[in-house]
């Protein structure tokens, strides 16, 4: 997958978890949690939603990779090219 592919999948499962925010206002370089409200259940859905579309394992040490758009991209990418 190109980073955009990923980019545009990760919008997609954060609209998907969170349906109320603007994902083209996001600043790709803050932490989701910064920027909308984003408890722990609809982070834990996000990590979930990531997994199983992209048929991957991601350790929960990882979760913190996982905060912000473009950590997202950078995180998905190096696990794919894995």
């Amino acid at each position: 997958m190109t980073n955009d592919d990923i980019r545009a999948l990760v919008l997609d499962v954060l609209q998907e978890v969170a349906p109320d925010i603007e994902a083209k206002q996001l600043d790709p370089s803050l932490n989701f949690r910064d920027q909308f409200e984003f408890d722990s259940v609809d982070y834990l859905n996000f990590i979930l939603i990531l997994e199983k579309r992209l048929e991957i394992k991601i350790s929960e040490g990882d979760y913190p990779k996982l905060s912000g758009l473009n950590a997202c991209v950078s995180y998905l990418q190096a696990k794919g090219d894995a």
